[in-house]
């Protein structure tokens, strides 16, 4: 299939490293996906998108997230891997980031209020 020159290939920048999860290690969540049905440019980034394109092809990805019975499911899953590209549980990775973020945060935070666990020995 020939393109115009005026009409620039959009091809999906999906990384091949980062290949759907086997049900044996990630459980049956990802077989219930409804990004399953739906093409995978819409949750990963075209090279050289436009800031509009990009921010309305996410919009749209996000909705499909919103209706998505495993939608949890697959959101701990890419801050858990973590998943560097696409909309993943509703999440862009830059969202994705700011989650994690926050819990690193929180996590010292919890560690640095808890007590130490030492007990004094009666002397």
């Amino acid at each position: 299939m020939l393109h115009m020159p005026h009409q620039p290939l959009q091809v999906a920048a999906v990384p091949p490293q980062r290949a759907p999860a086997r049900e044996d290690q990630a459980g049956p969540w990802h077989s219930e996906a409804v990004c399953r049905r739906d093409e995978a440019g819409l949750f990963f980034a075209p090279s050289k998108e436009p800031t509009a394109a990009r921010l309305s092809r996410e919009e749209a990805a996000k909705q499909v997230c919103a209706r998505c019975p495993v939608m949890v499911e697959c959101r701990e899953h890419a801050l858990i891997q973590p998943e560097p590209y696409g909309v993943w549980g509703g999440l862009t990775a830059a969202e994705r980031r700011v989650v994690l973020a926050r819990r690193r945060r929180r996590e010292m935070e919890l560690k640095a209020s808890a007590p130490t666990g030492r007990i004094a020995a009666a002397g």
